[in-house]
């Protein structure tokens, strides 16, 4: 008896072994094996009877240790992740160890199996629009004949997704099937978790990356015997081995945050397209604000888009206003602030969204004109002025800010720009008499500080809730009637196709947190850019013409969703070495590419150097991916037999950003 073995390494290789000496692996289990001169975990996804033609049984190696009781990964888990790996180019057993988690043993659970779904909370009463929702999502999955079900449940902020997508899945679980619920933030995951956990009980769980190894261990066991029936969580949720799958929702489709930024990248929308294709179940996604790809799809029929116009609770939506901060000191225009004393005495709350934290992000001398930038990185340092330091955001990198220019000496030089630690600033000083708690990647890097902050705000005990994009999305607070958008500006500036649907999106979510339950709701839009395309659109509630413009400027300059992307990078300690592998790699794609496919570049990328590495870039284009897709595949193969050392190409399918 033999074993097929595959790693987490950038190869779709097999691996053949002999059976362990106590003859407990089997397919489904993690296991210690000699790969080369090293011992690895590998993970067992076929056995076989005789050895591959060519193979002497004297080369092949005996596994050493069996890791896993029982079988984690079933034949489900192991053709998505030879799909992945064909897919996104990468190795099989990268994609096996991105779905599995990394926990070596499962921690005690003392849940048991349920006889039936319990529904533990009454559900709301469903408007005209959620009730025809609900009914044709529901006919639709029972009557499928061609494909999987494939909904979109588009509606404005506040008009009750949630509550179809919870009564969808009491649907799907009555009828004996398996309900996998995704949601792009943490921040997010405990409002969701505690809707699910209120209305079906111990059936439902929640797995993440910030639980541990174990932790995650033990409940992806739970969902594999069938324990568990409803799965919430962020991207890798996708992956969740529940039992006969029915519904698959992607809430807040659009968020960047579904695609992953390291191998396999992979994006969560794609895999589940892929999953419900596979297993037979029904994808319903969902958002104010749906990506351009979702959109066009809507469009042209494929997905069956179900509308939700009318905001519930009593809200209605928002009075939204432009407001050019052009002339205006400081961060706060008077506007703004006599809006926030307003609301105050109103005993109502706001939301300052800014999505730039730190204090100052841009460091000048007006003498000589130099600028800090990091010493590993193309980019500027951010001064975070609580830890006295200046900062890189993309690798971490810290130094002392400079009290004079490191140039020419000049005291003419500082830092510009403000950052959410300004912003705070400059509101303690404006409301001191303001309740006020600041929500970013720096305030809330304690474990179960950001979840605090926000049942706090929803409790009423905090006036002025100021943050990043994890205040933006999919959260309800009933108390709020303000929003204020610091600067519309910040993703607008950065060289990408996606920022003006960046911005739009952004703009649109925050918004939507305003007068949710009171007709009342105001949001001021501060901006150095009031025409704006991208500004106008969002402030005007101009949906349908926002994505009327923007799909027609990405068809006239050929991206997504009318083109397929691509992207390859090349990374390396060397720019010269960096250079010519992505010039090697060019030569050999445009001799495979067929004639209705291009290549960008090659060029540096907008970030061209990053924690000490030069970045060079190709980006391939094509109408469909399936010619791209194989000249890749033929290039990186040539490659592979002949790489240069001490470079490192980075493969990313359908990219959501290109910095």
């Amino acid at each position: 008896m033999y074993l097929d073995l595959v790693f987490d390494i950038p190869l779709q290789q097999r691996y053949t072994y002999a059976m362990d000496d106590k003859g407990e692996a089997a397919v489904g289990k993690r296991v210690m094996a000699p790969f080369g001169r090293r011992e690895m975990l590998g993970y067992v996804i076929g056995r076989r009877e005789n050895l591959p033609d060519g193979v002497a049984v004297e080369a092949i190696k005996k596994i050493r240790r069996v890791v896993d009781k029982e079988p984690i990964f079933g034949t489900n888990e192991i053709d998505l992740a030879l799909w992945m790996a064909s897919y996104y180019l990468c190795g099989t057993g990268e994609a096996l160890a991105t779905m599995v988690p990394s926990g070596r043993r499962e921690t005690s659970s003392e849940a048991s199996l349920d006889e039936e779904v319990q529904i533990t909370e009454k559900a709301l009463d469903l408007s005209e629009e959620q009730q025809e929702a609900l009914e044709r999502i529901v006919a639709g999955s029972a009557i499928m004949k061609s494909g999987p079900p494939m909904f979109y449940l588009y509606g404005i902020t506040g008009s009750g997704k949630t509550e179809v997508f919870l009564r969808t899945a009491e649907a799907m679980l009555q009828a004996g099937k398996s309900v996998i619920y995704l949601v792009p933030e943490i921040a997010l995951t405990h409002q969701v978790e505690e809707a699910v956990q209120r209305r079906f009980g111990s059936v439902a769980t929640t797995i993440h990356s910030g639980m541990t190894g174990s932790a995650r261990l033990t409940e992806w066991g739970r969902i594999r015997r069938g324990e568990v029936r409803i799965v919430v969580g962020p991207r890798s949720a996708v992956f969740a081995p529940v039992q006969d799958l029915g519904l698959l929702i992607i809430d807040e489709e659009h968020d960047g945050s579904y695609k992953s930024g390291n191998t396999p990248r992979y994006h969560a929308r794609q895999v589940a397209f892929k999953r419900c294709a596979m297993q037979g179940a029904t994808l319903v996604m969902g958002s104010a604000t749906p990506s351009a790809e979702a959109w066009r799809l809507m469009e042209n029929g494929t997905i069956r888009r179900l509308s939700l116009s009318k905001r519930l609770s009593g809200g209605a939506p928002p009075n939204i206003k432009i407001i050019d901060l052009a002339g205006t000191e400081g961060c706060l225009s008077e506007e703004l602030k006599e809006e926030i004393r307003e609301t105050a005495r109103m005993g109502r709350q706001t939301i300052l969204f800014l999505n730039r934290r730190g204090f100052s992000y841009f460091y000048h001398c007006r003498q000589c004109g130099y600028e800090l930038t990091c010493r590993h990185c193309s980019v500027s340092l951010t001064y975070h002025k609580q830890l006295g330091k200046a900062v890189c955001h993309y690798c971490g990198f810290s130094a002392p800010p400079p009290r004079v220019c490191p140039q020419c000496g000049s005291l003419e030089a500082g830092f510009a720009g403000f950052g959410t630690e300004m912003i705070e600033e400059e509101v303690r000083r404006t409301f001191p008499d303001l309740r006020i708690r600041r929500a970013d990647a720096d305030s809330t890097a304690k474990k179960g500080s950001l979840r605090e902050t926000l049942e706090v705000f929803r409790a009423g005990g905090i006036d002025i809730l100021l943050g990043t994009q994890m205040v933006a999305k999919g959260l309800n607070f009933p108390g709020v009637r303000l929003v204020g958008v610091v600067l519309a500006d910040t993703a607008l500036n950065l060289p990408d196709f996606r920022s003006a649907e960046r911005t739009f999106a952004l703009i649109v979510q925050v918004a939507g947190r305003a007068g949710r339950y009171f007709p009342d709701g105001k949001v001021l839009v501060q901006t150095f850019r009031p025409q704006d395309p991208a500004i106008t659109y969002a402030c005007n509630a101009d949906i349908e013409g926002f994505y009327r413009q923007e799909l027609a400027q990405r068809k006239e300059l050929g991206f997504p969703p009318y083109t397929r992307l691509i992207r390859m990078t090349a990374r390396s300690k060397q720019e010269a070495l960096a250079e010519r592998t992505i010039r090697r790699l060019a030569a050999l794609l445009k001799e495979r590419l067929p004639s209705n496919c291009d290549v960008l570049g090659p060029a540096d990328c907008p970030i061209s150097l990053m924690a000490g590495n030069y970045r060079k870039q190709l980006i391939l284009r094509g109408s469909a991916m399936s010619g791209i897709h194989e000249a890749v595949q033929k290039a990186l193969a040539i490659y592979e037999a002949k790489k240069t050392n001490g470079v490192y190409v980075e493969v990313d399918v359908d990219p959501v950003q290109l910095l």
